[in-house]
């Protein structure tokens, strides 16, 4: 599943290429695409002609601003968002769910293999705490479904101090916690991998017994990580994830955890271990990230 690098990387493209457009029309390819939209298909009559005020993010979820309305994106497991230029021919694909057509002639293809993601015409709500409701936007409201959505570790309102004490309180292994959407948003099984490896810290771990210190570090590699990640684009293992463009992201190079099970650990050596975690793969050095703090 694209993780917040992959989709921040996919929002500065959709920003580029569509801020200040008019949508002229949205067609649905396939139900699914729809299904949790605010009207069904009917309601997404109510965005044509509306200008597309900023393109936002909240962890892994996306969305246009459009007079008062939003249009949400959620890229499930293998959803992209390609862009066709004005007067440029889009190729078919047999997975176009759906395609959004703007006034100056250029498209918005909607790409789901696995139809898990889709695309949402939805209200706005006022956040409860009064900062920006997401990354590309300095709008206060944020889309109904969105809203029990956590911040994310790119997002300068997030306390950490704050995010470490709730951590705490969780009572539960440090990478449920982490995966957790409403506790922080946009961290999936990639970077988790990633950021405790560089932390030191087992994925079982639980989260009472880690220092606020720990924590604190773990936020800072996680941040870290993700910073990272973006400035290359994201992680692509197959063709599934590319960006507007249909460009491939290169992180995958930079992994020293995530997808290493059985290979030497690139610090001490040792070989690492991969479990079966929360229906998904966990890779750890049981070395350098012991479960016992001994």
């Amino acid at each position: 599943m694209p993780e917040l690098p992959e989709v921040e990387t996919v929002r500065e493209g959709l920003e580029r290429l569509l801020l200040g457009k008019t949508l002229a029309s949205i067609t649905v390819l396939h139900p699914r695409a729809v299904q949790r939209s605010e009207g069904g298909v009917e309601g997404l009559v109510a965005l044509h002609g509306r200008t597309v005020e900023a393109v936002a993010r909240r962890g892994k979820f996306l969305w246009m601003e459009m007079a008062g309305l939003a249009l949400n994106f959620h890229l499930g497991m293998s959803g992209q968002l390609l862009v066709s230029s004005p007067g440029a021919v889009a190729p078919p694909h047999p997975h176009e769910r759906a395609r959004l057509r703007f006034s100056d002639g250029s498209h918005l293809r909607f790409i789901d293999q696995r139809t898990f993601g889709y695309i949402q015409r939805s209200s706005l709500t006022e956040v409860p705490d009064g900062a920006p409701a997401g990354w590309g936007t300095t709008s206060t409201l944020i889309p109904v479904p969105v809203a029990h959505i956590g911040r994310d570790l790119l997002d300068p309102a997030l306390d950490l101090e704050e995010l470490s004490k709730r951590t705490r309180k969780k009572r539960t292994e440090i990478k449920r916690a982490m995966l957790d959407q409403e506790l922080v948003s946009g961290l999936g099984n990639i970077y988790c991998d990633e950021a405790l490896f560089r932390a030191r810290i087992h994925p079982r771990r639980k989260t009472n017994g880690l220092s606020y210190g720990s924590l604190g570090g773990l936020w800072e590699h996680s941040t870290a990580v993700l910073r990272e990640a973006l400035a290359q684009g994201g992680t692509s293992f197959d063709s599934l994830y590319v960006d507007v463009d249909g460009a491939s992201g290169y992180f995958e190079r930079s992994l020293r955890a995530y997808g290493r099970g059985g290979q030497a650990c690139v610090r001490c050596g040792a070989t690492m271990k991969k479990i079966q975690f929360m229906n998904r793969s966990s890779t750890f050095c049981p070395i350098c990230q012991p479960l016992s703090r001994g």
